[in-house]
C-alpha cells in the first residue's frame, strides 16, 4: 500500500494571482502545482513580499512566510525560494523533491529561450512526445533570440526531428534532421536524416539522395557496416534446451 499525503484544507478568500499568465491560486496546493509546472519559467517574479504576505494572511501559513522573507531579505535565489515554498507543503515525497531540486540547479543560469528547450528535451525524454512537438515549435515561431547562436535553433530541429521519429512521422522527422544539419553542419545529424528519408522513400528515390552527396554515402556505408555487425550479433547458436523446446512445439503444432 502506498504512503498517503496530507493534503491542506486552507482555502483562501482571496485567491492569489500569477500576473505572468493571470492565474489565480486559491490553496497552498495550487501553488504548488503550478510552481512544478512551471519550472522551466520561473524567474524572480515570483520572488514578491505580497506572496508572503497572501501565503501569511490568506492560508495561515506564518512560519513559511517568515522563512521566504527571510530569504528575500538575504537575496536568496529563486531556487532557493521556490523549494522553501514545496518542503513547507509536503505534498511531495523526497525522490521527487530531488528531482525538482535538480532541475532548478540546471535551469539556474540560463536563458529563457534555453529553459523552454530543457523543457522540451526532458519533454522528449520521458515520453510526452506530442507535448515537446509542442515547446520546440513555440520556441520556432516566437521572435529570434540573438543571444543564443544559430546552432542552438539546429538542435531544436534536431530534436523535433527525434520527436517526429517516434511518432512514425518519418517524413517530418527528415525534413527537420535535414534543416538541423544544414545549420549544425554536425555529421551525426546525417544518420537519422538518412534513416528517415530510407522510412518513407521509395527504395530508387533513396538511391537518388544518397548519390547526391559524398557525405550521404559515406554515412549511409557506415550505418550498412553497424546493421551488419547488429546482425552478426543476433545470430547465436541456441542452446540444446531451447533447441528441444522448440521441436517439441513443432511437433505439437504438427501433430
Amino acid at each position: 500500500m502506498g504512503s498517503l499525503i496530507l493534503c491542506h484544507d486552507i482555502h483562501a478568500t482571496h485567491p492569489y494571482e500569477i500576473t505572468r499568465i493571470h492565474c489565480r491560486i486559491f490553496t497552498i496546493e495550487e501553488l504548488c502545482y503550478y510552481l512544478c509546472n512551471n519550472l522551466y519559467l520561473i524567474d524572480y517574479t515570483i520572488m514578491n513580499e505580497q506572496l508572503c504576505t497572501w501565503l501569511d494572511e490568506e492560508l495561515g501559513m506564518t512560519e513559511l512566510a517568515g522563512n521566504l522573507r527571510d530569504v528575500l531579505r538575504l537575496k536568496g535565489s529563486v531556487e532557493k525560494f521556490v523549494l522553501t515554498i514545496l518542503k513547507a507543503s509536503k505534498i511531495y515525497r523526497e525522490p521527487e523533491m530531488i528531482r525538482i531540486q535538480n532541475v532548478l540547479e540546471h535551469l539556474k543560469n540560463q536563458k529563457d529561450i534555453e529553459r523552454q528547450k530543457y523543457k522540451g528535451d526532458n519533454l522528449l525524454e520521458s515520453g510526452e512526445v506530442e507535448e515537446a512537438i509542442l515547446v520546440y515549435q513555440a520556441i520556432l515561431n516566437q521572435e529570434k533570440d540573438e543571444s543564443v547562436d544559430e546552432k542552438f535553433y539546429g538542435k531544436i530541429y534536431a530534436g523535433l526531428g527525434a520527436a517526429y521519429g517516434r511518432l512514425f512521422l518519418y517524413q517530418e522527422a527528415a525534413r527537420m534532421y535535414d534543416r538541423a544539419y544544414q545549420i549544425c553542419g554536425d555529421k551525426e545529424l546525417l544518420k537519422p536524416y538518412l534513416y528517415a528519408s530510407y522510412k518513407y522513400m521509395s527504395m530508387e528515390e533513396y538511391h537518388i539522395l544518397i548519390t547526391k552527396h559524398d557525405d550521404y554515402m559515406e554515412v549511409n556505408a557506415q550505418m550498412r557496416r553497424e546493421i551488419d555487425e547488429i546482425r552478426n550479433h543476433l545470430q547465436i547458436e541456441p542452446s540444446p534446451v531451447l533447441l528441444e523446446k522448440w521441436k517439441r512445439q513443432h511437433r505439437r503444432s504438427h501433430g
